[in-house]
């Protein structure tokens, strides 16, 4: 790897903020975060002005570059197992297909990725908004940095949890700050994905549980495991009845902003 490219950012991009860290030989440091007022149409150029402007401030020279989106740019679909697909074209089309019945079709494209599968086996899908991704890939052009990748934050969280999962059934959630998705597998294959507009409280984070565990069958002969991780709320963690609460170190501990503790979703 070139010395050139030896620093490593990454950033968070919230439904309201952006946070970024530094990674480097001696560990990981964080840089701050800085808010911003979101509507709905212009919450990703915010955002992206946001990003713009913490890289002028903290970046000097090149460096790579890690970005975390949370849940509130992402769209999440289940897609079912095909035998009538064949090629990665054929695929890919196949995926817009769900998401436009899924979500309705919409005045904007979407850039979609799927999780790679065992023939036979359902795939997640994840939907970013293209602007978002091409005015962002500008942005990191135009200051001589690498983009490493781009990730939803669910997707950060579930790789950096892998390990408690083992090869149980298990429902997991990631209770951000006014948004909960949720992944569920079954049987060594991914059964549903959803994210909702809830708060991130205990009675909400519980009922919603309840709620998917009756539709999707989870209290019968067969249990599942039950997850939840809460970034922001590191000192208030979740005390949820049948749920282990699964939190991410934080090297800072006076730092309490939940960016902060997204971006060590990173190692």
């Amino acid at each position: 790897m070139s010395l050139s490219f030896r620093d490593h950012y990454v950033a968070v991009i919230g439904a309201n903020g952006v946070g970024l860290s530094r990674c480097d030989a001696l560990g990981r440091k964080w840089l701050g975060s800085a808010g911003f007022i979101a509507d709905r149409q212009g919450t990703p150029t915010l955002a992206l002005d946001t990003l713009q402007r913490l890289l002028g401030e903290h970046v000097k020279g090149r460096a790579r570059l890690t970005v975390l989106l949370s849940s509130h740019y992402s769209r999440f679909g289940l897609i079912p197992w095909s035998e009538h697909i064949h090629t990665p074209d054929e695929l890919q089309a196949y995926a817009s297909a769900v998401f436009e019945d899924t979500f309705g079709k919409s005045p904007e494209p979407w850039a979609l990725s799927l999780s790679p599968e065992s023939a036979g086996m359902p795939r997640i899908a994840v939907g970013l908004p293209q602007a978002l991704l091409t005015q962002l890939r500008e942005m990191v052009k135009a200051r001589s940095l690498r983009l490493v990748s781009v990730q939803p934050y669910l997707m950060s969280a579930f790789n950096r949890f892998q390990k408690s999962f083992g090869n149980r059934d298990f429902l997991f959630v990631v209770a951000e700050p006014g948004r909960s998705t949720l992944l569920l597998a079954r049987e060594g294959r991914w059964s549903a994905v959803r994210s909702l507009r809830i708060a991130d409280s205990d009675a909400a984070l519980g009922s919603m549980i309840a709620r998917e565990s009756e539709l999707h069958g989870l209290n019968g002969d067969k249990p599942v495991d039950l997850f939840v991780h809460a970034p922001a709320r590191h000192h208030d963690a979740p005390q949820i009845l049948g749920v282990q609460t699964l939190e991410l170190p934080s090297g800072e501990s006076d730092i309490q902003d939940p960016l902060h503790i997204m971006a060590a979703a990173v190692n």
